[in-house]
This record gives structure tokens, C-alpha cells and sequence, in this order.
């Protein structure tokens, strides 16, 4: 689905990278989730420092196989879409954080 510009709701997901979720890594999980719901577009980004509630700082360095970064993945579609497939998201994500907040589409393609 091509997104007109106009007014729509950006779903955004953190979660650990080493987080699972019916064998797979959580996040990939969640793309397919999202896909099969009909979600224009899901986007996952991997984070290179943070720290979330428990204020310890997780960062990559030269050595390091895998710091348990978090997982960054966003989708954005109508309101009605992603209020739709937001049970399942959430009960999905047993630890991390997901949020909603308002997008203005502008250009797509």
C-alpha cells in the first residue's frame, strides 16, 4: 500500500535484540505481525547506546558479538490499522516499550 500524504499514526516498538518470541528474535516476529495485518511498511533499526529503565548503559564496542541493543522497529498506517493490530503487538512484547504518536505523510515514492 503506497501512503497518500495526509494524517496517519506512527507505531514505534524498542525491544532487546536478544529478546525471542516463538523461535525467532522478537523484533523479526513483530515485522511479520505486522505484515500480516496489512501495515503499509515496518522498518527495524538496531540501536548503537542506550539505556532504559534499569539505567544501565549498553553499548557496542570493536569486541563485542552483541550487547543486547535494542531493536527500534516502526510502521506507519491509518489510525484504524494500527489500533487493530496493537492487541496482538502488545501482548507479543513481554518487555521493551511501544508507542503511538501522531505523522504527517508528506511525500511517499
Amino acid at each position: 500500500m503506497i501512503l497518500q500524504p495526509g494524517k496517519y499514526k506512527l507505531l514505534k516498538i524498542y525491544v532487546g535484540e536478544m529478546q525471542s518470541f516463538a523461535g525467532k528474535s522478537l523484533y523479526h516476529a513483530l515485522v511479520l505481525k505486522l505484515r500480516e495485518a496489512g501495515i503499509a511498511g515496518a522498518t527495524v533499526s538496531r540501536g548503537v547506546e542506550a539505556y532504559g529503565a534499569a539505567s544501565i548503559i549498553k553499548k557496542v564496542g570493536i569486541l563485542d558479538l552483541s550487547a543486547d541493543l535494542p531493536m527500534i522497529i516502526e510502521a506507519v498506517d491509518t489510525e484504524e490499522k494500527i489500533q487493530a493490530v496493537l492487541p496482538a503487538i502488545s501482548a507479543m512484547v513481554k518487555q521493551g516499550l511501544i508507542f503511538l504518536a501522531d505523522a504527517e505523510v508528506i511525500k511517499h515514492g
